[in-house]
């Protein structure tokens, strides 16, 4: 059974960057893709951005490309997500998905 831990949430600007990570562990497992989403508040949990464990290849929402960049360190079973030029519109828990485990959520507010 796969766990996913996501961190690096936080408080930001409008216009500013963070950083999330996320690591999957278990037994026994291999990694297909790894995705972000994300649920503003009162909204539906969207689609941001996926990366193909074995190429790298990568898929991202109309609403992020340009801004976000997802990558991964495969050794440690981590991916990440690159968000620069944050706009308010971006505020919401962004949650990671390792095949079908899901983790808790991490909080991203922008705000000034």
């Amino acid at each position: 059974q796969v766990q996913v831990v996501e961190s690096g949430g936080g408080l930001v600007q409008p216009g500013g960057s963070l950083r999330l990570s996320c690591t999957a562990s278990g037994s026994a497992f291999s990694i297909g893709y790894m995705r972000w989403y994300r649920q503003p508040p009162g909204k539906e949990r969207e689609f941001v951005a996926s990366i193909r464990w074995s190429s790298g290849s990568t898929s991202y929402a109309d609403s992020v490309k340009g801004r976000f960049s997802i990558s991964r360190d495969n050794a440690a079973n981590t991916v990440y997500l690159q968000m620069d030029s944050l706009r308010p519109e971006d505020a919401a828990v962004y949650y990671c998905n390792c095949n079908t485990a899901w983790g808790q959520g991490t909080q991203v507010t922008v705000s000034s």
